[in-house]
């Protein structure tokens, strides 16, 4: 857990409290988790069938997600360790990190069928390729992205995926402009409530697609890249300052454009036939707004399954390193982790569904990797000065009891319509 000492300059120099702005970046790329395809799948259909009634679904998920990334990153910059390898440490028998990688997997596999999947139909929306066609396009390009990131290092990927997010910002939030919602059914969509088993169903759908696993383990990869194991005192808390700034800017962008898709689809889609998936959506809106905002869609949600799907791939090759202690060479497994959203594609399942649901397994992936991360941040054997206030490991208790609590619902509600 020595310090690594950064290459920039710019940086020694931001960590020596002179400037902030060199340190921003970790945050986004992990917050374009939170805009995968997945994300657009849930907040359209839920916009779409349910109009308004969800909009506080995605605000109180995007609460939740500020301070359990600011908690994953705060332990990479205290400890020099991202989760799973924090976690590696404390469980010492194999068959337990055997059993918490298995969990961790399938979490990582369900967030590469959303983004591959994502990118596939955005291919086919734009140029009428055939889905198993877009989504061997979208792993190619994915790996590409990958090569960036294991060769050029952190900033030159990071400026890359914030490329990306302006694309996706500004796809996404055009059609806002032309078909805006009704402010007062907006503002009523903040009041808590639910419309039967589907709505609860597309709930966690919306928490799964916002507060993710893949980005909780990533994010302390990411700050444990870009700064090391941070000494206590003035330098760490320089560090710290500047990575809620970071997760601040991340999570207001990706808050705001998930709110937008909701928004979006609530306002122009809600009732219309066949809006409950993304082709459906991709042509109301064509119809609705007009074809340039059709295709605005369509190139941001291209955006979002190449920006992310890298993301992804990155948190797995972690999860797997840091708990079962094996590297295996990040291109080789991202053609491993791509076969089970290419066989969705090649056996016809519904891309709309298959996104849904994989965000459904990731909202149950959640406790598994939410409370550890508050148990750890609260030690302070670990985490020294920066063990987590009272306050804050209540909030975070609280957060990882409603997500849990949402998830039992779910499946008494399943249960019971089955």
């Amino acid at each position: 857990m020595t310090e690594t000492a950064p290459r920039d300059p710019r940086l020694t120099a931001a960590r020596r409290g002179l400037i902030i702005a060199p340190m921003l970046g970790p945050a986004m790329v992990a917050g374009v988790a939170y805009l995968d395809p997945g994300n657009v799948a849930a907040n359209m259909t839920a916009g779409a069938l349910f109009g308004y009634l969800l909009v506080w679904v995605v605000v109180t998920g995007n609460v939740m997600a500020w301070l359990i990334q600011y908690l994953s990153a705060k332990l990479g910059i205290a400890t020099g360790l991202s989760l799973p390898e924090a976690l590696g440490q404390r469980f010492r028998r194999r068959p337990a990190r055997l059993g918490y990688w298995l969990q961790a997997e399938a979490v990582a596999m369900a967030t590469d069928v959303a983004e591959v999947i994502g990118g596939a139909v955005a291919l086919y929306l734009l140029f009428d390729l055939p889905l198993l066609v877009g989504g061997v396009i979208t792993g190619v390009v994915s790996m590409a992205l990958l090569v960036v990131q294991s060769r050029g290092g952190a900033k030159p990927f990071e400026r890359i995926v914030i490329g990306l997010i302006a694309i996706i910002v500004i796809g996404f939030c055009a059609g806002l402009v032309i078909g805006p919602p009704d402010p007062a059914a907006a503002a009523a969509g903040l009041l808590p409530r639910f419309d039967g088993t589907e709505s609860v169903l597309l709930a966690a759908s919306i928490l799964g697609a916002t507060v993710m696993p893949h980005a909780i383990y990533a994010h302390s990869a990411l700050t444990r890249d870009r700064f090391g194991q941070v000494a206590a005192g003035a330098e760490r808390t320089t560090v710290l300052r500047a990575t809620r700034i970071d997760v601040t800017i991340a999570l207001a962008i990706a808050g705001s454009v998930n709110v937008v898709i909701l928004l979006l689809a609530a306002a122009n889609l809600e009732g219309v036939e066949g809006t409950d998936t993304l082709e459906g959506a991709h042509a109301a809106l064509g119809s609705a707004l007009g074809p340039a905002v059709a295709l605005l869609f369509a190139i941001a949600l291209l955006a979002s399954g190449l920006a992310s799907t890298s993301v992804g791939a990155f948190a797995g090759a972690e999860i797997m390193k840091g708990l079962l202690r094996v590297r295996i060479p990040l291109l080789v497994r991202r053609v491993i982790t791509i076969i089970p959203a290419l066989a969705l594609l090649a056996f016809g399942v519904d891309p709309t569904l298959a996104l849904v649901i994989s965000q459904v397994v990731l909202s149950f992936g959640i406790p598994f990797a939410l409370i550890p991360l508050v148990r750890l941040t609260a030690d302070r054997a670990l985490m020294g000065e920066s063990v987590n206030r009272m306050l804050t490991t209540a909030l975070a208790i609280v957060c990882a009891g409603l997500l849990i609590a949402l998830n039992v619902t779910l499946l008494v509600l399943l249960a019971v319509g089955s």
